[in-house]
């Protein structure tokens, strides 16, 4: 099995992993069910959009030409129904909002803007041609491409797209995820405690963050510190597309998951970041599977999932920008950097003064998962930074 000589950095280990994570196989995807998925196609509109000249708003159509003025009211249009013929010169024909513009009209004037007598309006100031007409296709034409090969599928996309006329789209299947926790002294929450024993948090947090991203999860029984329990639940987790273990990858004699996954195929890409916490990441690949060993420690977990399992989940999706996104912040108070290592440390954001402050929360051991339930944001502190002041500019990874 590999050794790495150094530490990779950050953005190393996840170019590596990156080009491990090709896009799966493609599915048609009902609209209605393709909330969070990726678009593996750009996909088109299928009309104009709107589909005829329609009103902006409750009044009347009419010929800007023939304002200002008094106008016979000939028709009523309401929204769906579109008018039996054209306006003539010297006519108006109310219409709902949303209504289809009859031909002859070229504007519409709202209703607060004249005086109704009964079946005939006064129109004191001229209109303009083309006021309070929502022109076909002027928000997209039918074959324009609505949502891009590789986006998200959220709910403007997708409300962007039903009004598109499209019914289903075509997206890179949905990664099926694997979470094995290792430790002879893991536990299910709520039972009772022997001496020495803990509760098991790190398959529930992971399988939020894999759901989150996308992917399909199956928990698997978390194993003992036994080399034949290990084989047994990693060979089951290597038939996923991720498999995402934690504990058990350090150097310890009771860390086993490397040494088996290696009798079991499992090809070393690379082992350790320069990251804290998260520096023994573990990370290999059998065929298509991707093997993600994380520290035991619940904060590290959750760190180096956002940092790399998350973009490579995302990535067999087909995402076109599957890494996390950091935006400017500034420290609310002096934080003193790690000298050798990148540190994540959660924080709790607010907005003050028009810019994002982040307020660093104590207490950022690797093992106080408690803690971090009070932090929104990851802030990112690079290495040998000495100490940063409050108001100090620093890029920080909202929580999902």
């Amino acid at each position: 099995m590999c050794e790495v000589a150094a530490l990779l950095s950050i953005e190393e280990a996840q170019a590596l992993i990156l080009e491990r994570a090709q896009p799966l196989e493609t599915e048609a995807v009902e609209l209605g069910d393709a909330a969070g998925r990726v678009a593996a196609e750009p996909a088109h509109a299928g009309i104009d959009l709107p589909p005829f000249h329609s009103s902006a708003m409750d009044g009347f159509a009419v010929r800007s030409a023939d304002t200002p003025g008094r106008l016979p009211v000939v028709a009523r249009i309401p929204a769906g129904r579109p008018a039996e013929r054209e306006l003539a010169s010297g006519e108006a024909m109310g219409i709902a909002t949303g209504g289809a513009v009859p031909g002859g009209a070229d504007a519409v004037i709202a209703l607060e803007y004249v005086v109704d007598h009964d079946n005939e309006i006064e129109i004191v100031d001229a209109v303009r041609a083309g006021a309070n007409v929502r022109p076909r296709g002027g928000d997209v034409r039918r074959g324009d491409v609505v949502v891009a090969q590789g986006e998200r599928l959220g709910p403007a996309r997708l409300g962007a797209l039903a009004a598109s006329g499209v019914a289903d789209i075509l997206c890179s299947r949905r990664p099926r995820a694997a979470v094995l926790a290792t430790g002879t002294e893991l536990r299910r929450p709520g039972g009772e405690l022997a001496p020495g024993e803990i509760y098991e948090a790190n398959t529930v947090l992971l399988s939020a963050q894999l759901g989150s991203a996308g992917a399909v999860v199956h928990v698997l029984d978390a194993v003992s510190d036994d080399e034949g329990a290990h084989h047994e639940a990693l060979a089951a987790g290597l038939e996923a597309d991720v498999l995402v273990t934690t504990g058990g990858v350090s150097v310890g004699p009771h860390d086993l998951v490397r040494s088996v996954g290696a009798e079991l195929g499992v090809a070393e890409v690379f082992w350790g970041v320069s990251v804290k916490p998260g520096k023994p990441l573990w990370f290999g690949v059998k065929g298509r599977t991707l093997v993600f060993g994380l520290p035991g420690n619940p904060v590290s977990t959750l760190v180096c999932f956002e940092l790399f399992v998350r973009p490579a989940v995302l990535a067999l999706q087909g995402a076109s920008d599957p890494l996390p996104r950091f935006d400017p912040g500034r420290l609310a108070r002096a934080v003193r950097a790690n000298p050798a290592r990148t540190e994540l440390v959660r924080a709790r954001s607010a907005i003050v003064g028009g810019a994002v402050e982040l307020d660093v929360l104590t207490g950022q051991e690797s093992h106080m998962i408690a803690r971090s339930a009070g932090a929104d944001v990851l802030v990112l502190i690079p290495a040998g930074a000495g100490e940063l002041e409050a108001g100090t500019a620093v890029s920080y990874l909202r929580l999902a």
